[in-house]
């Protein structure tokens, strides 16, 4: 963590503050969780019978993928809870065959679910927790990408904090570890072009959870980051498996995948613009994806230094992108219409997804800035503990809109992933972390 940012005392501050929401996350095996932030859970699926702590977001009673590797990203949670979270999430990837969820919702062969209620069943859609009705694609028709990257990156974690090659080669329902990854890596679509993901309105699959309430179609930026460092992720596997053909591919795999980003997704950054979340509906600039893209490394050079710019002059422009240091989807100015920020979503606009302020990716925006822009830096971040601080505890799933659009006061991944990122050597070797 960069002390010139983050000094001793602040970060005291965020593990205390982190550590606590997570203790309010877990569920003791025997115990029940709390009410669910959106629904009610299906019947049983409150209590946890899995055998092991669980770890649940906070405000959602089930294990989601993505959310629990973001809490694992903090460091704050040991290693035998991630191994049991990695184990149940292969435990419950799908066999070789689809399943047929009705109204042309498909589980392809080897997918990997969405969450993971606490009695065991495995959900493969956001917005229920039923695993078999109520599935009408309105949450896609295929399951969302994201999962199938985020338990690669949960186990590059893991990999890097152990024995590596036992890992990998452990054996979950007849395959080992690494095979699993390869199978889910898999499944997603993509333009066999490009290599970035891709879906259509036919088959939708959601490209990043943050982003479930809306309807993307086309080449997804998000997703296509995603796959950019599982990619990675399976070439550092497949070399410590002495697999070098492999490690080979997956690294010439990802490096096509980082050189079409910008062609694809950047035609208006070369103005000075933002990257496009997609290519074809609900195609706004992405703030979340161009800031990951730069710190992920993928726009450099002089496109990087335009899209800093563009930054810089969207965060002098009060609530344009930033609030209390949480970050909108979309630039208000560039919203879809003056009732939504995206161009297709059920979410009113400035609520969730649709306009409201979120803290998760002020991680990846501190550490862009702090390079480049110190001063800044400093300011979001002074935004960000003093928001903190003023809430006594509690860590909201989003903010804004004079308080109307704050939902969920115990979203541990709101802190734990900015957490992970700033101090990006405590789980992983190399940066950048996630």
């Amino acid at each position: 963590m960069p002390e010139s940012l983050i000094p001793a005392d602040l970060r005291a501050f965020l593990e205390t503050t982190a550590r606590a929401v997570l203790a309010t996350c877990s569920v003791e095996p025997g115990a029940s969780c709390a009410r669910a932030a959106s629904g009610p859970a299906s019947s049983g699926s409150g209590t946890n019978t899995l055998g092991f702590r669980a770890i649940t977001p906070g405000g959602y009673p089930a294990v989601w993928i993505q959310d629990f590797t973001m809490n694992f990203s903090s460091g704050l949670l040991d290693r035998e809870v991630g191994r049991n979270h990695l184990r149940l999430i292969l435990e419950k990837q799908n066999g070789e065959e689809s399943k047929d969820l009705g109204s042309g919702v498909i589980v392809p062969p080897h997918a990997i679910a969405d969450h993971i209620n606490l009695n065991g069943e495995p959900v493969f859609f956001p917005g229920t927790y039923d695993p078999v009705t109520h599935q009408n694609g309105a949450w896609g028709f295929r399951p969302p990408t994201n999962n199938y990257f985020d338990v690669i990156w949960l186990t590059q974690m893991l990999a890097t904090s152990g024995d590596a090659l036992a890992l990998l080669k452990e054996s979950v329902n007849g395959k080992i570890v690494y095979e699993r990854l390869q199978l889910a890596f898999g499944v997603p679509e993509i333009d066999p072009q490009t290599h970035l993901v891709h879906t259509t309105a036919e088959r939708r699959a959601v490209g990043f959870i943050f982003c479930d309430s809306i309807c993307m179609t086309g080449d997804l930026l998000m997703a296509s980051l995603l796959r950019h460092r599982a990619a990675g992720h399976l070439a550092s596997f497949a070399q410590i498996l002495g697999r070098a053909k492999e490690a080979e591919a997956y690294t010439a795999l990802a490096a096509q995948i980082a050189q079409h980003v910008l062609p694809v997704f950047g035609s208006e950054t070369r103005s000075g613009g933002w990257l496009k979340a997609a290519t074809e509906i609900s195609g706004q600039p992405d703030v979340w994806g161009s800031l990951y893209a730069i710190y992920r490394g993928i726009v450099q050079g002089e496109e990087k230094a335009r899209l800093l710019l563009t930054i810089i002059q969207a965060l002098d422009k009060d609530g344009e992108i930033e609030f209390q240091g949480a970050l909108r989807h979309v630039p208000v100015s560039l919203s879809a219409s003056t009732t939504s920020a995206w161009e297709r979503t059920a979410t009113p606009g400035n609520r969730y997804q649709n306009g409201a302020y979120w803290h998760t990716p002020v991680g990846w925006l501190l550490t862009i800035l702090n390079e480049e822009h110190p001063d800044h830096a400093r300011c979001v971040r002074d935004r960000w503990i003093e928001h903190l601080k003023a809430e006594q505890g509690r860590v909201w799933e989003c903010i804004g809109w004079g308080g109307s659009a704050n939902q969920n006061p115990g979203f541990a991944p709101s802190i734990t992933l900015p957490l992970g990122v700033l101090d990006a050597g405590r789980v992983q070797s190399l940066r950048p972390s996630v």
